[in-house]
């Protein structure tokens, strides 16, 4: 069997991508240099952004095994090298694709991406649990999708997803974004701490700043969905998404009791002041099916929390705003939900049967399913002077 060429070798190598930035390692020019011997043993240097590059065993296996599928490879000699600061600066511009550094991609008038803000109006309505779960699903639908934890002070979709003791890649001042085994990359403030216990207590000019950071400073990619993760209330978090992506649209989420209800209404009303769109609302713990009565077959709704928070709260807005803002979903109390959270393996993928999950599913192909919205859009018309 005669050797294989080059051109097969780096064939095999452009379909490996880098699992952080997800692209191919040829692009990125992280291929150092690839020796043929007459015997098939391939040789070669694959170039890491940095030394401590967290996901070099996945790089390793994946090289490894696309060059081994290459007809005549008897053997793959793999040496992991590091970058040099003018590499390093070459990847950056190739990532940047030379727009200015802090510009937020999502904000721009090309821009494809679909972008969630998920709100609550207070704290405990489970509000993460359902973006996680929101993203997992989309993503199981094939969709690219993007999490950015922007709960400053109350930080948990990392370890709700898995990586809580992960932390990002950074290239100069370019940070790439986590991927987690589902597929979905996420960013949060608690990753970007020196130590997971400490406390975050920034105000208004430092929060902005953050916001800012996750949005501009990360390299994305080519997402398809963006779900924003947003802290409680109508504070500084709010006012800045609304300033920095007016063309966001918002999913609030509430409870069905009343105090619930109440505070989720400005929640969606601070939304519409920022000019953006309140596209639905989830109830949340909207019931307990009863065990004893689902072992005889019939259904019978435990309403712990009370009932018609979600409902109140879309007929109030869709009163306030004029058009419809609907209720996308009524999410039973389900343990597992509870139980993925708490294990980082949401329930759309630990226990995608359960009614939760379904509901969970079902939100997010709506979701995904929405038209991206001309808000906050540039249209690129003119006027022109009538004759």
């Amino acid at each position: 069997m005669s050797s294989p060429s080059l051109d097969q070798v780096q064939a095999a190598l452009a379909t490996v991508n880098d699992p952080e930035i997800k692209r191919p390692i040829t692009d990125l020019g992280m291929v150092g240099s690839v020796e043929i011997s007459e015997a098939g043993v391939v040789t070669l240097t694959v170039l890491l952004t940095v030394s401590g590059c967290p996901l070099k065993e996945t790089i390793t296996r994946d090289v490894t095994t696309a060059v081994s599928k290459v007809p005549g490879v008897t053997d793959v000699d793999l040496t992991l090298g590091v970058m040099n600061d003018e590499q390093r600066a070459g990847l950056k511009e190739t990532l940047n694709g030379g727009k200015a550094q802090r510009e937020i991609p999502f904000a721009q008038p090309g821009s494809l991406t679909k972008v969630f803000a998920i709100a609550s109006g207070k704290g405990g309505v489970g509000k993460s649990s359902v973006t996680v779960n929101l993203a997992l699903a989309m993503a199981k639908e094939g969709f690219k999708v993007g999490v950015v934890d922007a709960d400053i002070y109350g930080h948990s979709v990392p370890a709700m997803l898995g990586v809580a003791d992960s932390r990002p890649t950074q290239v100069d001042d370019l940070i790439m974004p986590v991927p987690t085994p589902s597929g979905v990359s996420v960013i949060s403030i608690g990753m970007l701490k020196p130590r997971r216990d400490q406390v975050v207590a920034w105000r208004g000019p430092m929060l902005d700043r953050a916001l800012v950071q996750m949005l501009a400073d990360v390299y994305w990619g080519d997402l398809d969905i963006l779900l924003l993760d947003l802290p409680p209330g109508t504070g500084d978090v709010a006012i800045s998404l609304g300033q920095h992506l007016p063309g966001a649209e918002v999913v609030v989420v509430t409870t069905p009791q009343e105090a619930a209800a109440e505070v989720a209404e400005r929640a969606g009303t601070m939304a519409s002041m920022m000019h953006q769109r309140v596209v639905g609302v989830i109830e949340n713990m909207s019931f307990l099916p009863c065990p004893h009565c689902a072992e005889d077959g019939v259904e019978h709704r435990l309403e712990i929390f009370g009932s018609g928070g979600g409902a109140r709260v879309a007929a109030t807005l869709s009163g306030r705003f004029g058009y419809d803002v609907p209720v996308l979903g009524e999410i039973p109390l389900d343990v597992s939900l509870r139980e993925g959270g708490d294990s980082g393996k949401p329930i759309v993928d630990s226990d995608p049967t359960a009614p939760a999950a379904q509901v969970l599913s079902s939100v997010a192909t709506r979701l995904a399913g929405r038209g991206r919205g001309l808000a906050g859009m540039q249209l690129g018309l003119t006027p022109t002077r009538s004759a």
